[in-house]
């Protein structure tokens, strides 16, 4: 058999072995949060928490999910009924295409904090991931990563940016008539 998505591998993991990522600029407003508590406790958990696995820490570092995470951690009656289990789909990438995963499945579905955001740009470009790159693997256009870049506020951000000849003062264009 060929290609198998991660979906099909979905295994329990006990919630003290799962851990934010450092990077999700996804934030969800507390009435949303509350219906997000309301459909676990009346369905379950119907989606898995994606993670990575960090072998080196034994630890599954959450890709997309947190909030469903955040759920069994503040409400005991789901952490009680689910025996302190998440359902919990593992991907294995290095970070750089963890961290484009995270985006691309927030940005399928919600806003971004756009500091965050700005970091993560950051972050890439640490990495050595260029413009093109992120703009493939995050669905973002050159226009939006040189504002989250200018957010920054790191010159090294532009390092391979070409940027055109400024204006001269006309009084300059006199003197070399």
């Amino acid at each position: 058999m060929g290609y198998k998505s991660p979906v099909y591998g979905v295994i329990p993991v006990p919630i003290e072995k799962i851990k934010p990522n450092t990077y999700n600029p996804n934030a969800v407003a507390p009435p949303e949060m509350q219906l997000l508590y309301e459909s676990i406790k009346a369905d379950g958990y119907t989606m898995p928490v994606v993670c990575y696995y960090a072998k080196d820490k034994d630890l599954y570092i959450i890709v997309d999910g947190f909030h469903r995470y955040r759920v069994m951690l503040e409400h005991p009656d789901i952490y009680e009924r689910e025996q302190g289990m998440l359902p919990v789909s593992v991907i294995d990438k290095p970070l750089d295409h963890c961290m484009a995963s995270t985006i691309r499945h927030n940005r399928a579905r919600g806003s971004h904090n756009v500091d965050l955001m700005s970091n993560i740009i950051k972050e890439l470009h640490e990495l050595g991931r260029s413009d093109a790159w992120i703009s493939k693997h995050l669905g973002m256009d050159k226009d939006e990563i040189l504002r989250l870049k200018q957010i920054t506020g790191l010159t090294a951000l532009f390092k391979d940016v070409k940027f055109g000849r400024a204006w001269r003062p006309a009084e300059d264009d006199e003197d070399m008539e």
